[in-house]
């Protein structure tokens, strides 16, 4: 249910059933007027039909007049002389209608409703003599008999004779739901829902190959560019993203050659002002200040890495993501840090390696600079990769689990100035997260400490175990 209701909210599910309710009630539509045009012509045939019995029948009468009490004896095809009186109705319009087309006497004739008994054979024909006092016409008790439509016709022949015939209409057969027969409507139903799917999927698949392209120009911007092809307004679109996408590149690349400029810049003036530095007489003096410039050297230094970071053009590569983890283990463990790499995942992951180096490099140097110790566990919930590492440090405010991520902001509790650092290291690895598809986040373990956690929510990978 809940995936059908995500099918109908999106673009594909309302052109669906937009394109079946619509392809539905016009095909039903086109059905039902195909039904009455069908009905309209058999009535116009039947027409022809009964005018040509009856004009065939008063030629041959009107021709004959030795033979016509003979002829009116036996009567014709559905028309038979009147004997007595009957009860008749409206003119049948349409009937006298096709006869004055016709030529002869039956052009003047007159046409009218009238009880279907009159067009009954005598009951002397097939009725012995004692059964018929009391009884009614046997076609008259049979509960399957179609009462036939009957027509008064009054006219005069050519030498001026009156004549009143009875014709019949034959009785046909009519199911009023022949047209919404329900087979043919589940047949139609099933074609029309299957149309109308394919023709939502091809209308709405552009606009998720362009839902789909955004989503990864912010985690790669150095994506390839989308294809231009399909309808024009596709095309448009795909032209206009592309666009922005070379304006983005490009104002990222100006930015970063820019930073860089100006590092490069800075080196000479900032080595000739060291060495001066170095002839400072008061050590105490001395030492403050090349304190301070290194600083400014190490904030400009990751003040380009984190340019760098956004616009690194590195490949994706399988990359075991245990053997990755427990490098970084080592080596900080090798610098004399306290760190292990407790649990592995066994996953194999699409991702840059440098970038991952430098990311969980920097994460585990901020557990160990502002908790003494970290340890690293990585593991397979629920198809999501989860990479976990855990410091002893006191942890965060939960106002500043988020804010710790803004770029150069310095807290004054445990990440204090005095600590070292510009305050960008963890937004360049939540760059380098994001721009692999990953998130980053902070959260104070329940047992203590500050856990940084990074998470693949859909991520490509095969199950790889060493």
């Amino acid at each position: 249910m809940t995936r059908l209701r995500r099918f109908l909210s999106s673009m594909a599910g309302r052109l669906f059933v937009i394109l079946l309710l619509g392809m539905m009630a016009a095909a039903i539509g086109a059905t039902a007027l195909a039904g009455m045009r069908r009905a309209q012509e058999f009535e116009r045939q039947n027409l022809a039909r009964i005018a040509d019995r009856l004009q065939g029948f008063v030629n041959l009468l009107d021709g004959n007049p030795e033979l016509r009490s003979r002829l009116l004896a036996v009567g014709g095809p559905s028309v038979r002389a009147v004997r007595g009186d009957y009860r008749t109705g409206d003119d049948d319009r349409d009937l006298m209608d096709v006869l004055a087309r016709r030529e002869g006497p039956v052009a003047a004739a007159r046409v009218r409703a009238t009880s279907y008994r009159s067009c009954l054979p005598p009951l002397p024909e097939f009725m012995p003599s004692r059964e018929r006092g009391g009884h009614r016409h046997p076609r008259e008790r049979d509960p399957g008999f179609t009462p036939p439509r009957c027509r008064l016709v009054e006219l005069q022949l050519g030498d001026g004779t009156p004549l009143r015939l009875a014709l019949e209409y034959p009785a046909v057969a009519r199911s009023a739901g022949s047209a919404f027969d329900p087979l043919f409507l589940s047949l139609l139903a099933l074609a029309i829902a299957v149309l109308a799917y394919v023709v939502a999927r091809i209308a709405s698949t552009p606009l998720q190959r362009l839902a789909a392209a955004a989503t990864e120009l912010g985690q790669d911007l150095q994506r390839d560019p989308l294809p231009v092809a399909g309808p024009l307004e596709v095309r448009r679109a795909a032209e206009a993203f592309n666009a922005m996408q070379q304006r983005l590149q490009r104002h990222l690349g100006e930015r970063t050659q820019m930073l860089a400029a100006i590092t490069h810049d800075l080196q000479t003036p900032v080595t000739r002002l060291r060495l001066r530095l170095e002839n400072v007489a008061d050590d105490a003096l001395r030492e403050r200040l090349i304190a301070d410039l290194a600083a400014m050297q190490a904030l400009i230094r990751e003040g380009l890495e984190l340019a760098r970071s956004a616009e690194s053009a590195e490949q994706r590569a399988a990359l075991d993501l245990d053997s990755l983890l427990e490098s970084v283990a080592e080596d900080a463990a090798e610098a004399g840090h306290a760190v292990a790499f407790e649990q592995g995942c066994g996953a194999v992951l699409m991702l840059r390696p440098l970038a991952m180096h430098r990311l969980f490099s920097n994460l585990v140097d901020n557990a160990v600079k502002y908790g003494h110790a970290a340890r690293i566990r990585a593991e397979v919930r629920d198809g999501q990769v989860e990479v976990r590492i855990r410091d002893d440090g006191p942890g965060l405010a939960a106002e500043e689990l988020e804010a710790v991520f803004t770029p150069f902001l310095r807290l004054e509790t445990s990440r204090s100035r005095e600590t070292g650092g510009a305050g960008l290291g963890l937004t360049i690895a939540r760059a380098l997260a994001e721009k692999d598809g990953a998130t980053l986040q902070l959260r104070n373990h329940p047992e203590g400490g500050l856990e940084a956690v990074v998470n693949w929510p859909a991520p490509a990978w095969n199950p790889a175990r060493r």
